[in-house]
């Protein structure tokens, strides 16, 4: 289920906005390996967090 609503999620952006989904994309293309990196390691975290809330929570 999950992994579903993250496709949805993904794919509304460029549905919606094209254009400018393409011009983000093009942006993100052009940073350094360290910022791509760094921005993974964010996201890494940011869904750990969201696992543990989700999992603290749904014990209540």
């Amino acid at each position: 289920m999950a992994l579903g609503l993250l496709f949805v999620l993904e794919g509304l952006f460029p549905f919606l906005a094209p254009e400018r989904w393409r011009q983000t994309f093009l942006q993100l293309a052009q940073l350094s390996a360290g910022q791509i990196r760094f921005f993974g390691l964010i996201a890494i975290l940011f869904g750990i967090l969201l696992l543990a809330l989700y999992h603290f929570t749904a014990d209540v």
